[in-house]
């Protein structure tokens, strides 16, 4: 796929473009919309879409197995697709309640058993941290009623993971996910509509080849870094509103978009991704890089492939 010669977006746009997924989705039952977390999704609707964490995990199958395409122009006029493989680099899921009910697995002796007996206390201690870490110092410690209050806004944290290894360590996105869900089923039973505002993901994308094929090309070695929300409470919101193409702007039941709301790169060189827009993109970098580096602040964590990829950049 390459870009049409009238096309009005920059290389920037198509990574972004080309890496969000676009989620199957359904509708929830109506008799299912008042068990909703209400400060989580405080508005009245006649209907509400949703997906499976499953699902979003499909959107990454195909990439992962052979990369996802990225149309690029050089500088000379020339076109060609990069293609990069993601992998899942940090990941966290809040969900309502302390011990996610109903998720449980049968055995080959028929026995159904449940999987968080371990896991539940596990992150309850973990749990524990979390709510006491997001206090302040200066606040004195937290009493029992901002520990609620906490509990509420933020939910309990089902399952977190930070990626640490080398990029040649990883394994692509799915495969990672696979394995996390065997141990941790909600990994691809989960609803969007069940996630905290709080959850998040990022995604890395490493480049893998191009074509057509031939010659290296220094300005394609840069990696990427995005972050996206998991919870439906950021269903609505418009988080592309730069790029103005009606097509992107999908209808009920056409899927759930979840574009990037942060960026952070590693190996820039040259202008291939910031030469684009009339400079603006370069603008848009440093505003993407800045709302990651807030949402981390914001949540007091530590983002091994964060720190790496901006650490690197300013050394």
């Amino acid at each position: 796929m390459f870009l049409d010669k009238g096309s009005t977006q920059s290389n920037l746009d198509c990574f972004l473009h080309c890496t969000t997924p676009i989620v199957r989705s359904q509708f929830l039952p109506k008799t299912e919309m008042r068990d909703l977390n209400s400060l989580w999704h405080p508005w009245e609707r006649e209907k509400v879409e949703y997906f499976t964490l499953g699902d979003l995990w499909n959107c990454y199958d195909e990439w992962s197995a052979y990369g996802a395409g990225v149309p690029i122009v050089l500088g000379n006029g020339e076109t060609l697709v990069q293609y990069y493989v993601p992998y899942l680099s940090a990941i966290q899921i809040f969900t309502s309640s302390s011990c996610v009910n109903g998720l449980r697995e049968e055995t080959d002796d028929g026995e159904t058993r449940d999987l968080f007996s371990d896991s539940c206390s596990e992150e309850s201690e973990m749990d524990k941290l979390w709510r006491w870490d997001g206090c302040s110092s200066e606040e004195g410690g937290c009493d029992q009623d901002n520990l609620l209050h906490l509990n509420d806004r933020l939910g309990y944290l089902y399952f977190q993971y930070f990626e640490r290894s080398t990029p040649y360590g990883r394994v692509p996105l799915m495969d990672k996910i696979t394995g996390l869900a065997r141990r941790y089923p909600g990994l691809m039973s989960l609803r969007n509509v069940d996630l905290s505002p709080a959850s998040w993901m990022a995604v890395a994308w490493y480049p893998i080849y191009h074509i057509p094929m031939g010659r290296t090309i220094k300005d394609l070695s840069t990696c990427f870094l995005t972050y996206h929300t998991l919870s439906s409470s950021f269903q609505d919101m418009d988080l592309d509103d730069d790029i103005e193409n009606d097509e992107r702007k999908r209808k009920e039941g056409e899927g759930i978009s979840l574009p990037s709301f942060g960026l952070a790169t590693y190996k820039m060189q040259g202008n291939v991704w910031v030469s684009g827009n009339c400079g603006r993109d370069q603008e848009r970098l440093v505003s993407l890089l800045s709302v990651a580096d807030s949402w981390l602040k914001q949540l007091r964590v530590q983002h091994h492939d964060f720190n790496y990829f901006v650490g690197i950049r300013r050394g």
